[in-house]
């Protein structure tokens, strides 16, 4: 079965009618080649996407300028975690931060960058999230910018003229400012994977649980001879326009022992070197007494032996039971092509759909106002609440942070298509024993959510049945009810 859906569609080669989130052309190329050769045409006008957690926000508050968008999260191979010769660690530019998260190699190697990434959003931001998309936005409470930066990284960066190497410090020019040409696309991330000598933790301090823009946070690597600190890097994250490193603080641990009054010494001197600002999130005087708490911290979780107590074993992604790094992609389109230019073909629920005129829109505008699938809410449109979660090729994510034409070719699934046969869900089902639906306007998301995590861990515990909800807001507070709900639809099943 197929249907056919038409619309008044946003002429895409008009530069005076630009869609309504901020574009007016969506490439998909087959390949970096012809990525870069888009780059190379369109300059300035143009912007590489992969997730787009942060660049459809940025269009849709016109905080951003991009006419042109290059899809480049299907090109193959650009999503893979490689460890190379001389132990360096090398991260494709579609590599997500839940890839990271369950990546083996990661969380022995660089346990740090897999803590920050844990701390990343929520679990649908996480699934579509990428590291290279975290570094170019080039915010100085980014998460993972101060790990990379402890760890040595570099930057490959590409374009028609040719490649170069980039360090992480080098790359920053002030806040959301960076190094890259408007002709480059970053290609890889490049590391030194940690050393058996090296021990290192991740330390965040936000205003939330969870889903929370950094206030403070720092990244500490340590490296022992026996029980002496021989190198000690400490980078520190919200407190100036690029990520400062507290250089006195390091220099006070190396050559001690990491003991009681070195590392007060170095929590304190920490706390000098940082010279935030205030705003309305906290003073400047607070960011600088948090970082003396987080540094302090971190020195002391590091001589306990216990920073990977912070990072759960079997993290919920809401990835499906195929972990994101094994999941092949969607079928790449033909090169170069622009997506939603004539019609985005995908199957909806089971059902081939083909949708004209949606190639400037969001998929939750293409579900609501070109397919009638309502159950998907918009509840905020930046990604903050959840009410739009659906799946996305398995995957849950927020329709919101997806342009439609990367629904081109791809499978999706929302809460309209989870009954099974006449019968609802285990999760529906369970929301109406409970009681757990009140207004009702975010239990779509939490259904969707909850039914990803019960299909990629069936008998969850309470605390993995709140980490896959984070993502899921619930504005009459029921967050008990639903919670049970998850849990009685884990029993039943």
């Amino acid at each position: 079965m197929s249907r056919n859906i038409k619309k008044n569609p946003v002429h895409p080669e008009n530069p005076a009618i630009l869609s309504s989130v901020g574009w007016r052309a969506y490439h998909a190329p087959a390949t970096v080649d012809d990525a870069l050769l888009l780059l190379a045409e369109h300059g300035p006008d143009a912007r590489i996407i992969a997730g787009g957690t942060d660049l459809v926000v940025e269009l849709r508050r016109g905080a951003r300028l991009a006419p042109v968008l290059i899809d480049v999260s299907r090109i193959a191979g650009l999503d893979q975690i490689q460890s190379g010769t001389g132990g360096a660690i090398r991260l494709g530019p579609t590599v997500t931060h839940n890839q990271v998260v369950t990546s083996r190699l990661l969380r022995r190697r660089a346990f740090p960058l897999a803590l920050a990434c844990w701390q990343v959003g929520t679990p649908q931001l996480r699934n579509r999230g990428t590291l290279v998309g975290n570094l170019v936005t080039a915010s100085p409470a980014n998460d993972t910018i101060p790990v990379l930066w402890a760890l040595g990284a570099s930057l490959e960066l590409r374009s028609v003229r040719g490649q170069r190497a980039v360090s992480l410090a080098d790359f920053y020019h002030g806040v959301r400012k960076t190094d890259l040409a408007s002709d480059e696309m970053v290609t890889a991330i490049i590391f030194p994977g940690m050393r058996p000598n090296q021990r290192g933790t991740f330390a965040k301090l936000g205003l939330r649980r969870s889903h929370a823009i950094a206030l403070v946070n720092a990244a500490t690597l340590l490296s022992f001879d026996h029980h002496h600190v021989t190198r000690a890097c400490i980078t520190l994250g919200s407190v100036a326009p690029t990520i400062v490193r507290a250089t006195a603080a390091e220099e006070a641990l190396e050559g001690w022992p990491l003991d009681e009054e070195h590392i007060a010494e170095a929590a304190e001197l920490a706390a000098r070197s940082a010279a935030p600002i205030g705003d309305v999130r906290g003073g400047a005087a607070y960011r600088s007494d948090m970082v003396r708490v987080l540094v302090r911290r971190a020195l002391e979780t590091l001589r306990g032996g216990c920073e990977r107590d912070a990072l759960p074993d079997a993290p919920p992604t809401l990835s499906g039971r195929t972990q994101p790094q094994h999941r092949s992609s969607a079928p790449v389109v033909a090169a170069g092509r622009q997506l939603g230019a004539d019609s985005i073909e995908c199957t909806v629920n089971g059902t081939k759909v083909t949708v004209a005129g949606a190639g400037g829109k969001t998929l939750l505008a293409m579900l609501r106002d070109d397919l009638g699938l309502t159950g998907t809410k918009e509840g905020c449109g930046e990604g903050e609440c959840g009410a739009c979660t659906v799946w996305l090729d398995g995957m849950a994510v927020f329709a919101c942070l997806v342009p439609a034409p990367r629904a081109h070719g791809a499978e999706i699934t929302t809460v309209e298509g989870m009954s099974e046969g006449d019968r609802l869900h285990p999760v529906q089902q369970a929301f109406l024993d409970e009681g757990a639906v009140q207004c009702g306007y975010c239990t779509p998301g939490f259904v969707m959510s909850g039914a990803k995590l019960l299909e990629e861990i069936p008998h969850p515990s309470r605390e993995q049945i709140v980490e896959g909800v984070q993502g899921n807001l619930c504005r009459c507070t029921g967050y008990l009810k639903i919670i049970r709900a998850i849990e009685r639809a884990a029993e039943a099943r």
